[in-house]
């Protein structure tokens, strides 16, 4: 993998462009309920700091077109609304390819070290899904502004067809994040924690054994719980992770070139830790990133998940184009 030069990356991030206001008003003339509208422009994608991750390179200037995206995470309110509307029976709802296997999801359940492994830290757990996050005695009690969990890269795909949405490409989703600060390392600007405060809803103390839940939270907030970012979106940072469009493949940025403008990711999927295993790309982090041990709320971080599999740190939002 090539690895952006730190002159070249340095160059990159000085040739930030403004965006048109034209593009902004045409937008705010008739914006969508729960949505916000996100002008487009040029950004550098990948690569924004000193937690970045081999597969966030080469960093290269990319252009998206304005689009409208949801504020918040999609809620379990929302989600339920669409369930009674169309009668979807999400994947964790189903009986998985397993014969005698019975529906289920994968939960997190922690561990007394790092040193286990992710391994130890989840569970499959017979009864797990959008409806019951942690298996059958949990329940959506107190929880329906709270973001919708166990949801299947395809369930949230439906969700969006059904809305006249979709879901966000990984430049669409990056640039949103950004919220307009071009280079930044978090999506509300240069330090991680402004005045000692977090802003986003993450794991604080002894990762994966004690959340010292510094932030208010363990498990996921309702969304809005913290500020929005330049653009009026919420939780781009933590809570849950949020499923994208693209196929993942760690190589996906130097499949094209140094500037594009709309790519849609790589038209196939390759993960070299689960070669057989096709995968989708999950952006922004989830209330079980640590700064001690995984920094997935930065803007710039990527994750891929199998599109078959929902867990209960994994919900998405949706975009729409004018």
């Amino acid at each position: 993998m090539i690895r952006a030069g730190a002159f070249a990356l340095a160059f990159l991030l000085s040739c930030a462009e403004p965006e048109a206001p034209a593009d902004v008003r045409d937008g705010e003339d008739s914006i969508p309920d729960g949505m916000v509208w996100v002008p487009g422009g040029t950004f550098t994608m990948g690569g924004e700091s000193r937690h970045a991750q081999p597969h966030e390179f080469p960093a290269r200037r990319v252009k998206v077109s304005g689009f409208f995206m949801d504020a918040t995470e999609v809620t379990n309110a929302l989600f339920l609304e669409f369930v009674e509307a169309t009668g979807h029976v999400t994947t964790a709802e189903l009986p998985p390819p397993v014969d005698g296997a019975a529906p289920g999801s994968v939960v997190f359940t922690g561990a007394p070290r790092l040193e286990d492994g992710a391994g130890k830290w989840w569970a499959w757990v017979e009864g797990a899904d959008w409806r019951h996050p942690e298996g059958p005695a949990s329940s959506l009690k107190g929880r329906m502004n709270h973001p919708a969990v166990h949801v299947s890269w395809d369930d949230a795909s439906a969700y969006a067809t059904w809305t006249g949405k979709r879901l966000p490409t990984e430049a669409e989703w990056e640039f949103a994040s950004r919220g307009g600060l071009d280079g930044a390392p978090w999506t509300w600007g240069s330090e991680e924690r402004p005045e000692g405060k977090w802003l986003a809803n993450i794991w604080q103390g002894d990762f994966p054994a004690q959340d010292s839940e510094e932030d208010g939270f363990h498990g996921t907030a309702p969304v809005e719980s913290f500020p929005p970012n330049g653009w009026g979106l919420f939780d781009m940072a933590g809570n849950v992770w949020e499923w994208c469009a693209d196929w993942y493949r760690p190589d996906a940025y130097s499949l094209t070139s140094v500037r594009v403008e709309n790519p849609r990711g790589p038209t196939d999927s390759f993960d070299p830790g689960e070669p057989g295993i096709p995968k989708r790309v999950t952006r922004g982090g989830s209330w079980l990133c640590s700064d001690r041990f995984c920094t997935g709320y930065r803007p710039g971080a990527r994750m891929k998940t199998s599109p078959d599999t929902g867990l209960n740190h994994t919900g998405f939002r949706c975009v729409k184009t004018k």
